[in-house]
């Protein structure tokens, strides 16, 4: 699995929904989207941008997923209708790659919320790549916690704002996840802890999952370097030139 993107731009995403899937069905059925959260990447680094909205799902938020993310019923209902700010979250990630944990959860909520509109509007993969963190998580991470609370203290990323779940919060805090997961060198913890226990050895990204473009020194650039060495022989043995 190639884990670096190819995708200049994407969106981290996060939305938070009036409830979870019913059993057995499309996780959709029933539920509403509550809020949206998006940052976005360029180039993997944050451009500072980000888009995030509050919805009125004109239905009941359940009780089980106000525990989770804090939002009430009073909190949205003067919020705009999804209809309303279609275009403007469209506008948004038309042409990027969406990055989302657990992504089919959420783009199944925004190709429910698409189809909702009048005229009918896109499927998310026909205006965005899509690319599924948790996919990643657990290639790197067989066996172990993937969720974005395990991650966070896996790479040390601070969880002290974060008291419920957020869609622009979370969105945030993936980005940091994504961009350390995917940045080559995963964890170094010189730790006596067993390989393979949560914290424990040094855990490297397969370096055939990367397609890095090799850059040779040039020879004028060799000259330099054995000049600089030639000035470090002169205060004993060098090392780079295998002199022990």
């Amino acid at each position: 699995m190639n884990i670096i993107s190819s995708a200049s731009r994407q969106v981290i995403l996060d939305t938070e929904t009036t409830g979870m899937n019913q059993a057995g069905g499309p996780v959709y059925i029933g539920h509403r989207i509550i809020e949206i959260g998006c940052v976005e990447v360029i180039d993997r680094k944050l451009t500072g941008r980000t888009y995030h909205q509050y919805i009125n799902p004109g239905q009941l938020i359940d009780p089980e997923a106000i525990e989770v993310h804090g939002i009430t019923d009073e909190r949205v209902a003067k919020e705009p209708r999804f209809h309303q700010i279609a275009q403007e979250f469209i506008d948004f990630i038309d042409g990027a790659e969406i990055v989302a944990h657990n992504a089919p959860f959420d783009i199944s909520f925004m190709d429910h919320e698409f189809a909702h509109l009048q005229p009918v509007g896109p499927k998310t993969a026909d205006i965005c790549g899509i690319l599924d963190s948790l996919v990643v998580a657990k290639h790197l991470h067989p066996g172990q916690k993937n969720n974005l609370d395990a991650l966070c203290r896996r790479y040390g990323i601070d969880l002290s704002r974060r008291t419920y779940h957020g869609a622009l919060l979370d969105a945030e805090i993936l980005a940091d996840v994504y961009l350390i997961m995917t940045g080559g060198q995963i964890k170094f913890n010189l730790s006596n802890e067993k390989a393979g226990q949560e914290g424990g050895g040094i855990q490297l990204v397969d370096q055939n999952a990367f397609n890095l473009k090799v850059i040779s020194a040039s020879a004028d650039e060799l000259v330099s370097h054995d000049q600089r060495l030639d000035l470090v022989k002169e205060s004993g043995k060098c090392l780079w030139r295998g002199e022990a």
